[in-house]
């Protein structure tokens, strides 16, 4: 099926979608659920740091994680967590905790981070591609990006699977794919060129490995 048979959404209706602006899917995570899903240990890699670190949470939910890393790192440690819905815990606040509400798709921080990380929000995400290469560019030099990520739901203009040739332009680009855990990740900032151009996505794709309904993107390969 050719993307012109689909009905592709652009960012702005993407994020009114059901299945994109949900304030109750995938949202009440805990620090565990970092090592878990992404293999980091988020205050052991923090706290080894000779200097003041700066944590970036991508897709963040209601940003608990980020209340018991700031609890426990102090001063130590600047984070910021930014999130569609913006449907945030409560206080007390840690200082050094800034939670901003904006599509990760269109926000642009004001410095790098030592961390990034996104857990399953990429699955909800239109421009995929675009985020992981922007995430990268906002790393320090020995800084780590982590994020869940399911190169089936990259589709061609043709509706087929992207498949074998994305995962060796994402190595070829210097991002290390973990097909069996479904994991993107990338050490030190890098400028990411994809040569793909992003069409729209498909919020009918229905549910992922997960089992929740997620997006399917669509490109154009050069």
């Amino acid at each position: 099926m050719d993307h012109r048979d689909l009905r592709l959404l652009d960012d702005d209706a993407l994020e009114r979608s059901s299945v994109v602006a949900n304030s109750d899917m995938n949202r009440e995570r805990r620090l565990p659920a970092y090592r878990r899903e992404l293999g980091v240990d988020v205050l052991a890699l923090l706290r080894g740091a000779d200097r003041v670190v700066r944590r970036l949470d991508l897709c963040c939910g209601t940003a608990n994680a980020l209340f018991e890393a700031g609890h426990e790192l102090g001063d130590r440690v600047e984070i910021v967590g930014v999130d569609l819905v913006g449907y945030f815990a409560g206080p007390p606040r840690p200082p050094r905790l800034r939670l901003v509400t904006a599509s990760v798709a269109t926000w642009v921080p004001d410095a790098t981070f030592d961390l990034i990380t996104c857990v399953h929000g990429l699955h909800y995400v239109g421009d995929k591609l675009g985020v992981i290469a922007r995430a990268a560019s906002w790393l320090t030099d020995d800084g780590l990006f982590a994020a869940n990520f399911d190169v089936r739901s990259v589709r061609r203009a043709d509706g087929t699977p992207a498949g074998r040739r994305l995962t060796a332009a994402l190595r070829a680009s210097g991002l290390v794919y973990d097909a069996r855990n479904r994991r993107v990740s990338r050490r030190g900032r890098g400028q990411i060129d994809l040569p793909w151009s992003y069409l729209g996505a498909d919020d009918r794709a229905g549910p992922n490995y997960t089992g929740q309904a997620a997006v399917d993107s669509y490109y154009a390969f050069g």
